[in-house]
C-alpha cells in the first residue's frame, strides 16, 4: 500500500447532508477510499436514511444531528468528527420549491454555508471545506456556455441562496485563508432522486404507465433545455477539488444540453410508447421565472481535475429507467 493511500485511509470525511442523493453517493465513494464517514442530518435519529439502506453503508457512516442555521450545533458536529474534509451538500434542494419557501431555501443554503465556514475558521485544525454550489447560479445565458468566469445571475430563491453561499465561500477563502471551494454543478439525476424532482417524476410515471396506468404526466414547460449528468459520477469531482494543492472553483458538468421534451421522449422510448399520447401540459406547474437553456463548459474540470463525465444526454434516461 502506497504512502498516499495511507494518508487516505486515516482521513475523516463530515457530509452535511448524508441522506441525499448526492451524500449518499459521496458516502458510498469516500468509504471504498478508505475514509470514516460521519454524516449530518436534523435529526439523526428520527432519520429512516433510505438512501444509506438503498447503497447498503448505512450501518458504515456514523450519523449525528446537525441543523445547519444553528451555529451551536455545528460547532458541536465539527468537534465530535473532528473532520479533515467537509462537504456541506446540506439545505432545501429544489428550485421548484424555493418559489414557494424562499426564507427556509435561502437559510439553509446561506446561513448554513455561513456556519460551517465560521465554525471550520475556530477549529484548531485545518480542514478542507467543499460546498456543493449549482448552475443555477448563471440564470439564462443565452444559450452560451458557463464557465467559471461567467457572471451570476440567479432567478430563483434557490439559484440567489447559492449564489449568495459562493460569495461566502470566496469571502472566507480570501480574508481567512480557509480551504474552501465551490463546484458549480449542473444538473445530475441518478435514482436516489425524489419525485418533487422532474427527471424522477418522468421515470416514475413512464413505468406506472407502461404498467397499465391510464394517467396522464403533467408537465410544465417542455422546451427548457439543460444539462443532465449522472450523479454517481459526480461525487468524485467533489473529492478531486479538494485533493488539489490550492482550493479553486469548478464548473461540474457533461457540456452536452437535452430538452425537457427529449427527455420525456427518451423514457417512453423506453417502453415503446409514443410520449404524445401520454402527456399533458399544465400552466400551473409553470414557474414564475425559469431559465430556457442552462448551458456548461466543463473543460477546467478536465484540464485541471482529469475529470469528465461520461453519462449523458439519452444515457442518463436511459440509466434512470434501468435502475429505478
Amino acid at each position: 500500500m502506497s504512502s498516499s493511500q495511507k494518508n487516505i485511509q486515516k482521513r475523516t470525511a463530515l457530509i452535511c447532508g448524508v441522506s441525499g442523493q448526492d451524500g449518499s453517493y459521496l458516502a458510498q465513494f469516500l468509504l471504498a477510499k478508505g475514509y470514516t464517514v460521519f454524516g449530518t442530518s436534523r435529526d439523526a435519529q428520527g432519520s429512516s436514511f433510505s438512501n444509506l439502506q438503498k447503497l447498503g453503508i448505512k450501518d458504515r457512516v456514523t450519523c449525528i444531528s446537525m441543523v445547519p442555521e444553528d451555529f451551536r450545533s455545528v460547532l458541536v458536529a465539527l468537534r465530535k468528527s473532528s473532520p479533515d474534509e467537509i462537504y456541506y451538500l446540506a439545505g432545501q434542494s429544489s428550485v421548484g420549491l424555493s418559489f414557494e419557501q424562499p426564507a427556509e431555501t435561502i437559510q439553509s443554503i446561506a446561513l448554513g454555508t455561513l456556519n460551517i465556514l465560521e465554525g471550520c475558521r475556530m477549529m484548531d485544525k485545518r480542514i478542507k471545506i467543499y460546498h456543493a454550489g449549482s448552475g443555477e447560479c448563471f440564470g439564462d445565458t443565452k444559450g452560451e456556455p458557463a464557465d467559471e468566469k461567467t457572471p451570476f445571475y440567479p432567478m430563483s430563491p434557490y439559484a440567489v441562496a447559492k449564489a449568495s453561499a459562493y460569495w461566502l465561500v470566496n469571502n472566507y477563502r480570501d480574508a481567512y485563508g480557509l480551504f474552501a471551494c465551490t463546484g458549480i454543478l449542473f444538473n445530475h439525476e441518478s435514482p436516489l432522486r425524489p419525485e418533487r424532482f422532474v427527471t424522477q417524476k418522468i421515470i416514475r410515471a413512464v413505468k406506472r404507465i407502461a404498467q397499465g396506468s391510464d394517467e396522464k404526466l403533467e408537465l410544465g414547460r417542455l422546451d427548457i433545455a439543460r444539462d443532465w449528468g449522472w450523479a454517481p459520477e459526480y461525487v468524485e469531482a467533489m473529492w478531486l477539488m479538494l485533493q488539489q494543492e490550492a482550493p479553486q472553483d469548478f464548473v461540474i458538468a457533461t457540456g452536452t444540453t437535452m430538452t425537457l421534451e427529449d427527455f420525456v421522449k427518451t423514457a417512453f422510448e423506453q417502453v415503446k410508447l409514443n410520449w404524445r399520447d401520454h402527456v399533458v401540459q399544465d400552466p400551473s406547474l409553470f414557474r414564475p421565472t425559469d431559465l430556457a437553456i442552462g448551458n456548461a463548459d466543463p473543460s477546467s474540470a478536465l484540464r485541471e481535475l482529469g475529470w469528465k463525465a461520461t453519462t449523458c444526454g439519452a444515457k442518463v434516461v436511459e440509466k434512470m429507467y434501468q435502475l429505478s
